[in-house]
């Protein structure tokens, strides 16, 4: 793996937990998503990782935005290609994740603000702690979401309520997120991190296969029209007729045993 200032990144049982560890709060700048886009870029073509789980450094944070002087300097130094540059970074890493045929699952520890409501919104599943507050608060500055939250918030809420919360700067608690179906589960605190790596092993249990397709049916049918999406889904069904795992999930079955799948 490389050797990284602000990621750090732990494999165990095939399971990537990648850190974001950019002291106090964990915030972007161009160094730390660089640094996330190189790692994610090994991790999703390591054979030895099934799934991978982003967390922050410490208790306090996931993410709690973007590096407000950086942010400062593109609005009063930088010309405009250079802030066009800065947002499409971001964009690219996010899509990476959102088209990966990993599944890449946000274990929200704390505040999770901004350009790290963004980088959540693009992860397949959100687990949140408890205490974990969560919002697009760019407004507050005079600007607005640049990495993809003003697309992702309202496809998983609504969209009035996305736009409520992207005009209004207001932040929502994991009670409140998990209620419009922002995060899949609230979990206490503590046991955040725990929660998302179970998840993220049981899901490794499967059939690479079988996991990329899924993802790739729904990721790329997600926004057609339900025909155009049956057909994305379809074509995904077949493809797996050349692998041995479907043979040995279904035997499996048949025979009332656990399935050993080998991702052939």
């Amino acid at each position: 793996m490389g050797n990284w200032q602000n990621i750090r990144i732990e494999v165990e049982d095939k399971v990537a937990v990648l850190t974001i560890d950019h002291p106090p709060v964990n915030s972007f700048n161009r160094q730390v998503i660089t640094e996330l886009e190189a790692a994610l870029d090994e991790l999703l073509a390591d054979d030895g990782v099934k799934a991978i789980v982003i967390t922050g450094g410490g208790e306090r944070a996931f993410v709690a935005g973007a590096d407000i002087p950086e942010i400062k300097d593109l609005f009063e130094k930088a010309g405009a290609d250079e802030a066009a540059a800065f947002v499409e970074r971001g964009h690219r890493t996010f899509l990476k994740i959102e088209r990966a045929s990993k599944p890449v699952i946000a274990a929200i520890n704390g505040f999770c603000l901004g350009g790290g409501m963004e980088l959540a919104m693009a992860c397949h599943i959100r687990i949140c702690s408890d205490r974990a507050m969560l919002g697009q608060p760019e407004i507050n500055l005079g600007i607005i979401p640049g990495w993809g939250g003003t697309q992702r918030l309202p496809r998983l809420t609504n969209k009035g309520k996305a736009i409520e919360l992207i005009l209004t700067g207001d932040m929502l608690s994991a009670q409140e997120a998990l209620r419009l179906g922002l995060v899949n589960k609230v979990v206490p605190a503590q046991g955040v991190l725990k929660e998302a790596k179970r998840l993220a092993r049981q899901i490794a249990s499967k059939s690479k296969f079988a996991i990329a397709a899924a993802l790739r049916a729904v990721t790329e049918g997600l926004d057609l029209p339900l025909e155009e999406g049956l057909r994305k889904e379809a074509d995904q069904f077949v493809v797996l007729r050349d692998k041995e795992d479907p043979r040995e999930g279904i035997n499996a079955f048949l025979e009332k045993r656990p399935p050993q799948f080998k991702d052939q």
